[in-house]
């Protein structure tokens, strides 16, 4: 089957289009879908600069978010048949046998969900990965109540347009950061009540304005760095923060967080896979199940701004490290 195959970790160039065995349904709980598109997120960007989590099982296909069509099902399988269209998160991390950049993947049962209905596959495969992290982050690490306000850092990004979406559908008010002018416009159509042009205003002044000095139940951080360290005086005593990045203690510290005794939460979807959490595994895809839902009756879309070919690849990952991009980007696979 066609592949893009990482055989080193640098720039985008070291992908390349191959042709490797296709793989088969290995053990009694798997499937083998047939890939039509793989979303692409900045951590797979991350993995080909760096290098994967295994190393020793070079080369590596990079790409944990797919969708496709189920081919064929282990002897165990009870939830799929096939010819049924559906997408997860799964691989892509540098195991040996696994990524999404390919023409089929072989997946455990307890990781797919159907795709919703009402999605092409290009937008379904963009969809699993920002989908788990903003329901992990508001839902499971910050415990999201209604009527509750929410700071959410890159509105108009992968994470960021999912997030807002999400709070709303708790019954927060959401107050987003954004760098333009369309982008406000944008996240404003995803239901942010408050966009706050970060390139021009204070955002910190700009949500204490917003409470009335109190600061934000809730906020979530996407962006990292000193944005971090800055969002705690943005949160009110005793509230939440969580952030998708590790704290560089380099750049700034918790002082302000301690004072206002806020509570901290670190997301990171990945942890089950990379710990091989089958209950973690399991809660992901009930949150893909339930987003399908959500999807399907209209109250969630997913902003896709660009697809690529399987073959153009390289390019679709110096788009996605060019910045400023909104929504997701996936490849269309044939």
């Amino acid at each position: 089957m066609k592949a893009i195959l990482m055989k080193t970790s640098g720039e985008p160039d070291v992908l390349t289009l191959t042709e490797i065995s296709q793989p088969t349904i290995n053990s009694p709980t798997t499937i083998l879908i047939k890939l039509k598109a793989a979303g692409i997120n900045p951590i797979d960007t991350k993995l080909r600069q760096r290098g994967t989590f295994y190393p020793e099982e070079m080369p590596a296909v990079l790409g944990c978010d797919g969708a496709g069509i189920v081919e064929a099902i282990g002897s165990e399988v009870t939830r799929f048949q096939p010819g049924d269209e559906v997408y997860f998160c799964a691989g892509g991390l540098g195991k040996i046998g696994t990524g999404n950049y390919a023409e089929y993947a072989v997946v455990e049962e307890h990781r797919v969900a159907l795709k919703p209905t009402t999605l092409s596959f290009p937008e379904a495969a963009a969809a699993p990965l920002v989908l788990i992290t903003a329901w992990e982050a508001l839902y499971d690490r910050a415990r999201l109540t209604p009527g509750q306000t929410v700071l959410i850092h890159g509105g108009a990004g992968g994470v960021g347009h999912v997030a807002i979406q999400l709070a709303k559908l708790k019954g927060a008010k959401v107050c987003t950061t954004v760098g333009s002018t369309d982008k406000a416009r944008l996240v404003r159509q995803f239901g942010a009540d408050e966009p706050i042009l970060y390139k021009k205003t204070d955002f910190v002044e700009s949500v204490l304005s917003w409470t009335d000095g109190q600061g934000v139940d809730v906020a979530f951080d996407t962006v990292g760095g000193q944005t971090f360290f800055d969002t705690c005086g943005a949160v009110k005593v005793y509230g939440d923060i969580v952030t998708i990045l590790q704290p560089d203690s380099s750049i700034g510290n918790l002082k302000v967080a301690r004072t206002r005794n806020l509570r901290l939460g670190l997301e990171l979807m990945l942890t089950p896979a990379l710990m091989g959490l089958k209950e973690g595994q399991t809660h992901q895809m009930s949150i893909l199940e339930q987003c399908a839902t959500f999807i399907d009756e209209g109250k969630l879309t997913l902003h896709l701004s660009q697809t690529f070919p399987l073959e153009e690849t390289v390019t679709a990952h110096k788009a996605l490290e060019a910045g400023s991009n909104t929504g997701k980007i996936a490849l269309t696979i044939v």
